[in-house]
C-alpha cells in the first residue's frame, strides 16, 4: 500500500457496517474508497451512477443475504465514489469551480491509481449506468487490470440527442438551483421503474425511492454537475467492444431508459465472452429494485473463476481469480444449463 500520508482512514464502522473509508489522492483529486472484507481476497470494485454512492446504488444488493454471502465470501469489496460523491457528513466538500473539469478518461485513470494504491492486480468490476461506462472504459484502457465486468444498465455510446438534451436540462438545473425538487424527480426516473417512483394510492412511492431521495439531499450540486458534464461529453466505445476479452455480464431492467443501449452493447460484444440478463418490471438500478434477480446469473458467472457460494466451499477451497480459470464456454447453455442470452426474469420469481 502507498505511504500512510497518502490515505486518510476514517473510523466509520458504525455507518458502513464494518467497512473502512480511505481518501486516496490521485492526480485529478481525492477519491473516497470504502473497503469491506479481507484484503487478501480477490478484489471487486464498484462504481455508482450519477449523483449516487455505494449506499444509494449497491446497498440493496449487499443487503440481500444470498448475494452478500456470494460476494463477501469470495471478494474484498472496494466501493469507489466519483469525486465529491462520498457521504456529505463525512467531509464531502464542493469541488472548487476553478478546478479543471474532469473528463471520462480522467475518471478511468483515477481507478488505476486506486488499484495501485491498494496494491491490487486484476480485479472484478461492477458498475451502474454512468459507473458502468467508466469501468468499461477502464477495462479497454487497462486490459490486464480487469478480470471481469458486471454492468448494470450500462452506457457505452456517445449520448443520443435526446439524452444530451436531457442532461443539459439537468446541468442547467444544477447550475441555477442546485439539487432542487425537479432535478431529483428526473434522477429518480433515471434510476427506477415508473411503478417504484409513482407507487399507488396507498403508498405514493416505495421505500427505496424515499431512501434515495433523502440521500440525494446530501449531494452538492456542483459535484454532481462535474460528473454529469464528463458523462455528457463521453466518446463512443463501440469500436473497442470487440477487443474486450474479459468476461462481461450485463443486467438491464426492461423499464430502464437505457434498455436499448444494453441490448445494442450486447450485440457488439464477442458472444463467447458476454451475456445479457433482462429483468422485467425494473428500472436501471437492478441492484436496488430487483437485487434477487442478479443472484443466479452471478453464481454461474463466477463458476468460471472457481468461485462459489459458501455452502459449496466445505470440500474445495476458493480459487483466486486468474485468466487461466476462465472457461470460454462459461455462459453457454451447454455448460451452465441456463440460457443467459438473454434470460428474462419476472418479479413473481423472486417474491
Amino acid at each position: 500500500m502507498a505511504d500512510s500520508n497518502d490515505s486518510i482512514p476514517l473510523d466509520t464502522e458504525k455507518i458502513y457496517f464494518g467497512g473502512k473509508e480511505h481518501h486516496v489522492r490521485t492526480r485529478c483529486g481525492s477519491l473516497s474508497v470504502i473497503v469491506y472484507g479481507d484484503q487478501h481476497k480477490p478484489a471487486l470494485i464498484t462504481y455508482p451512477d450519477l449523483a449516487l454512492n455505494h449506499v444509494s446504488c449497491f446497498q440493496g444488493l449487499f443487503f440481500c443475504p444470498e448475494a452478500a454471502s456470494l460476494l463477501l465470501h469470495n471478494f474484498c469489496i472496494y466501493h469507489i465514489s466519483p469525486p465529491g460523491h462520498e457521504f456529505l457528513q463525512l467531509g464531502a466538500a464542493p469541488i472548487c469551480p476553478s478546478a479543471s473539469a474532469r473528463c471520462v478518461d480522467d475518471l478511468a485513470d483515477q481507478i488505476l491509481e486506486v488499484l495501485n494504491f491498494f496494491g491490487l492486480g486484476a480485479v472484478m468490476c461492477m458498475g451502474v449506468t454512468a459507473g458502468a461506462y467508466i469501468l468499461s472504459l477502464f477495462a479497454m484502457k487497462y486490459k490486464k487490470r480487469v478480470i471481469g465486468l458486471i454492468l448494470i444498465s450500462p452506457l457505452f455510446r456517445a449520448p443520443s440527442w435526446t439524452e444530451w438534451f436531457y442532461n443539459k436540462v439537468m446541468s442547467n438545473l444544477l447550475y441555477f438551483y442546485g439539487m432542487c425538487g425537479l432535478l431529483k424527480e428526473l434522477l429518480l426516473q433515471r434510476y427506477f421503474s415508473k411503478q417504484e417512483v409513482c407507487g399507488n394510492t396507498e403508498i405514493p412511492e416505495s421505500d427505496i425511492v424515499q431512501a434515495c431521495r433523502r440521500l440525494l439531499d446530501e449531494r452538492h450540486g456542483s459535484n454532481v454537475m462535474q460528473f454529469l458534464q464528463a458523462i455528457n461529453g463521453r466518446p463512443d466505445l463501440t469500436s473497442g467492444l470487440k477487443r474486450l476479452r474479459c468476461r462481461t455480464l450485463i443486467f438491464v431492467g426492461d423499464s430502464s431508459p437505457f434498455h436499448s443501449e444494453a441490448l445494442h452493447m450486447t450485440s457488439k460484444l464477442d458472444r463467447r465472452f458476454s451475456a445479457l440478463v433482462e429483468v422485467q418490471a425494473c428500472g436501471s438500478m437492478v441492484t436496488e429494485e430487483q437485487p434477487h434477480a442478479m443472484l443466479i446469473p452471478m453464481e454461474y458467472f463466477f463458476m468460471g473463476y472457481g468461485l462459489y457460494r459458501p455452502f459449496h466451499l466445505s470440500d474445495s477451497p476458493r480459487s483466486h481469480l486468474s485468466p487461466s480459470c476462465i472457461s470460454p464456454e462459461l455462459l453457454s447453455p451447454e455448460s451452465s444449463g441456463l440460457n443467459l442470452k438473454p434470460i428474462k426474469i419476472r418479479v413473481s420469481h423472486y417474491t
